[in-house]
């Protein structure tokens, strides 16, 4: 896949990437508010939900659900790391791309950390794992996350804005960022990554309505869509979360409206 050529992972230009990679990345604790959560099978059933473009999981999830859920597209993570991990971040490769096809894989996700010590060898890794996806015409989407020594911020509009540039730069189709704290600064990014499909990360579990605020200004800012976790797997009801990010990142609904139905009053609504 090429920037800008269709592809079935998005509707009408944007897409919503349900990640469930957590339990390698953060382990058992970041399901302790919704153990119930800690079974992948619950996420793969929330990933046949329209608003969901694909799941975004480790091989091992693929192999033990995907046969189970073959409606369900999958990009698969071919790397990641512990939390457990101290030193300097590297996310090291666990899945090759033949893999990944061969599980039936509909796109691939790497991540390189820009600022890491590290980070020549994961841009080299990286870069065997792209040419390779193009040869199976899988598209390919880098988290691309600033951290490391030198990073003092990994969150300035500057810092996301290169992040994004970065994804450009070694032949990504979507990049995914942190949130850089303003619609602005996520304009910023979007400019500096040109043609290539930004998505803004989901990050931690925030209050329904601030979450949805965030992402309207993130449509606004010009993201092709979001990768999210937390903020729907780790709620009660995260179908009705993702009934709400429908209405905002496909149909350009407002925060306010699609708040309204989840049940809940926004700051600036009627009591």
């Amino acid at each position: 896949m090429r920037p800008g050529m269709a592809s079935s992972l998005t509707r009408d230009g944007r897409t919503i990437v349900l990640a469930h990679d957590h339990g390698l990345e953060h382990g058992p604790e970041g399901f302790s508010e919704v153990p119930e959560r800690l079974d992948p099978e619950q996420v793969f059933e929330l990933a046949t939900h329209d608003a969901v473009g694909c799941l975004a999981v480790q091989k091992g999830l693929a192999e033990t659900y995907l046969p189970s859920y073959p409606e369900v597209d999958v990009l698969l993570k071919c790397n990641g790391t512990s939390n457990l991990w101290s030193g300097e971040p590297y996310s090291p490769q666990t899945c090759s791309v033949d893999y990944a096809a061969e599980l039936g894989a509909a796109a691939i996700g790497y991540t390189v950390y820009p600022g890491s010590n590290h980070e020549p060898r994961m841009t080299t890794e990286f870069s065997e794992v792209q040419e390779e996806a193009r040869e199976h015409d899988l598209p390919v989407a880098l988290w691309s996350y600033a951290r490391g020594q030198p990073i003092k911020r990994t969150r300035t509009k500057d810092t996301v804005a290169y992040a994004a540039r970065i994804g450009l730069e070694l032949g990504a189709d979507f990049t995914k960022v942190k949130y850089p704290g303003s619609k602005e600064a996520l304009s910023h990014a979007v400019d500096a990554a040109a043609d290539v499909n930004v998505l803004m990360s989901g990050g931690s579990k925030t209050d329904d309505v601030a979450f949805l605020e965030t992402v309207e200004g993130a449509i606004d800012a010009g993201v092709c869509g979001l990768a999210v976790g937390r903020n729907v797997w780790q709620r009660e009801e995260p179908e009705g979360m993702l009934d709400a990010l429908e209405q905002v990142v496909y149909e350009d609904e407002s925060a306010d409206v699609a708040a309204e139905a989840l049940g809940r009053v926004t700051a600036t609504g009627d009591d």
